[in-house]
Parts: structure tokens; sequence; C-alpha cells
């Protein structure tokens, strides 16, 4: 499971021009779900896009973690996080999970989340979504849960 995980001051996603998921300040997380990913995977994505301390203390530190300064997390289907832009020119996907098996763990993982007591809002799996963000910082991260050993 890799995700690109973004500190914002506030985003939200729209699926035909109507507004799915919004929030404040927190994270907005691209998660993209590779073949062979499990509940394990979830799991750690879902500690790490909580715990992770990038928010900034009273000395300007990143210290603080999104469930530290009660943020809320937009999380968003993206399985181009999957991509093998190796070779040629063309991304190859070959690598992503099934639909079925990445929805159903997307959806864990922010069912996880939620059970930490935090906001969770998501975009719609499958669908073409334009994505808003006010990047803070920037402070952007790349997570991937096959590199967590």
């Amino acid at each position: 499971m890799r995700a690109v995980w973004q500190r914002v001051t506030e985003a939200w996603v729209e699926v035909d021009r109507e507004i799915v998921g919004r929030i404040g300040q927190g994270a907005l997380v691209f998660l993209g779900v590779d073949s062979g990913d499990t509940d394990l995977d979830a799991a750690f994505m879902a500690k790490k896009c909580v715990d992770l301390r990038a928010f900034d203390d009273r000395d300007s530190r990143l210290n603080l973690s999104l469930a530290d300064i009660g943020g809320e997390l937009l999380l968003v289907s993206q399985f181009t996080v999957c991509a093998d832009c190796r070779k040629g020119r063309r991304p190859s996907f070959v690598q992503a999970a099934s639909p079925d098996e990445a929805n159903r763990l997307y959806r864990l993982v922010a069912d996880k989340i939620r059970e930490k007591g935090l906001v969770v809002k998501t975009g719609r799996f499958q669908t073409h979504m334009r994505v808003h963000l006010v990047n803070d910082g920037p402070v952007t991260l790349l997570l991937d849960s096959r590199k967590r050993f």
C-alpha cells in the first residue's frame, strides 16, 4: 500500500461538481492499494497516517501528529500511486490491486482511522474526482507499507 500524505489547511474533493468530502486543518492522503496488500498493510497505513509527527509544535519543529492537533483527514483512493514508471513513457498499473480488493482495503483504512477518533472524509471510489487543497508548509510525505520493516 502506498500513499502520498500532505499536510493541509483545507482540502475538498468534488464529483460531478458536488463536494463529497471536505476537511479543515489536517491531512489529505492519496492512497493506492497494491496487489497482495492485506489487512495488516491497511492497519499500518491507518496508524502511520494518524501518528506521523508532521505538524509544528511551539518551536516550529515537526513534533505533533494529526491526533495531537485534533486534525481531520481526507482519504482519496488513487490507483495511479501504484504506477511503475521505470520503463518507457507510459505508466504500468499491473501492480495495482483489483478494484474490489482495493475498495475493501481503502474502506478498511478509513474505518481504522475513525476508530482512533479522528474525522475522516473520503472521495468516491472509481470516479473522476477533482481534488482541491491548500498544502501547508508544504509538507508532503511518501508512505509505503511494504517498507515498514
